[in-house]
C-alpha cells in the first residue's frame, strides 16, 4: 500500500474514533510508555518470583507471582488499547528498556530490597497510568481512561499490600 493511501486510510480511522491524528499520537504515546514501564515492571516481577531466598521467601515468592500474572493482563489490554487506534505497541525488550523509566535489576537483591524495588515501580506505574487517565479525559476517550482508572485501583491496593509488608518488625 503506498503512503498516500495509508495516510488517507488513516485518516478516515482517526475519524472514525472521533479523534484527530496528533490526539491520537499523544493518546497512544501515553498509553506506549505506561506499556513500557509495566513490560520491565513484570520481568522484574518474574525475576524476583524465581530467585527469592531467605526467611521472607514462603511469604513473597507466591505475591510475586499474583502480582506479573496481573501485569501480564495488564500489558495485554494496554496493547491492545493501542491496536484500537490503529498504531503499534511497544513489542520488544529494547523497545520497553529504552522507553521506560522503571530499570532492570539483578538477582542478588534480598527480598525486602526486592519488594522496596517493587514499591517504587508501583510509584512510577501510578504516575504513567495518572498520564493516560489526564490524556484521555482531555481528548474524551472514555476507553482509555477506564481502563487506566482500573489498572489505578489494583496497583494501589498491590502497594498497599506490599508496603504494610515492608513495614514488619
Amino acid at each position: 500500500m503506498n503512503l498516500e493511501v495509508k495516510k488517507e486510510r488513516n485518516k478516515k480511522i482517526y475519524a472514525k474514533l472521533g479523534f484527530k491524528p496528533m490526539e491520537t499520537v499523544e493518546l497512544t504515546e501515553a498509553l506506549n510508555n505506561l506499556l513500557a514501564n509495566y513490560s520491565v515492571h513484570y520481568q522484574k516481577l518474574r525475576n524476583y518470583h524465581w530467585n527469592v531466598k531467605g526467611p521472607e521467601f514462603f511469604d513473597v515468592h507466591e505475591k510475586f507471582e499474583d502480582q506479573y500474572n496481573q501485569a501480564k493482563v495488564a500489558i495485554d489490554d494496554i496493547a491492545e488499547r493501542i491496536r484500537v487506534f490503529n498504531q503499534t505497541p511497544y513489542s520488544t525488550m529494547k523497545d520497553y528498556l529504552d522507553n521506560a523509566e522503571i530499570k532492570e535489576t539483578g538477582t542478588d537483591l534480598t527480598a525486602m530490597e526486592m519488594v522496596e524495588e517493587i514499591l517504587n515501580d508501583y510509584r512510577i506505574i501510578l504516575e504513567y497510568l495518572v498520564r493516560v487517565v489526564e490524556k484521555s479525559i482531555e481528548f474524551g476517550d472514555s476507553g482509555s481512561e477506564d481502563l487506566a482508572k482500573g489498572f489505578i485501583k489494583k496497583v494501589e491496593k498491590n502497594h498497599w499490600m506490599m508496603l504494610a509488608f515492608s513495614q514488619q518488625s
